[in-house]
């Protein structure tokens, strides 16, 4: 949500749609997002016709953890995609590399706004545990 709010992407009257329904990123999302005004779906892995749900959405956040799951033929142009997914593949050559949910290539080309893995959600969860951790600190000490 604080991704959304830096870049000025305001959910409200959006249609939202999270892949994804587990209890710490799916669930959650989908009441933030709830209570930022969006009309939220969610959808996961096993939704049938599942790009016919996420293309509906005007905020896609992907979050099952399946390696290029969303392609760009799943995503509505001018979309705001938030990729939540993380996975560790290994490449021929015997590296690891992490990828998203989403076909980074494909659907940058579609979507308005991408939050891409890495460096996209990471570093904001990073940042924001940081901000929580300071916030915590001076409400104990300093109230």
């Amino acid at each position: 949500m604080r991704l959304l709010e830096e870049y000025g992407i305001d959910p409200a009257g959006k249609t939202a749609v999270v892949v994804g329904r587990s209890i710490l990123v799916g669930k959650p999302l989908a009441l933030m997002l709830l209570e930022a005004n969006a009309t939220v779906t969610i959808a996961h892995s096993r939704t049938p016709d599942l790009a016919a749900v996420t293309r509906q959405a005007d905020i896609l956040v992907p979050a099952v953890g399946r390696p290029g799951l969303i392609t760009a033929d799943m995503v509505k142009p001018g979309a705001t995609v938030v990729d939540v997914g993380i996975n560790r593949i290994i490449l021929p050559d015997g590296s690891a590399k992490l990828v998203g949910d989403i076909d980074a290539e494909s659907v940058r080309a579609v979507a308005s706004y991408l939050a891409p893995v890495p460096g996209g959600v990471g570093p904001m969860t990073v940042a924001m545990l940081l901000h929580n951790t300071v916030l915590s600190y001076r409400q104990r000490c300093c109230s």
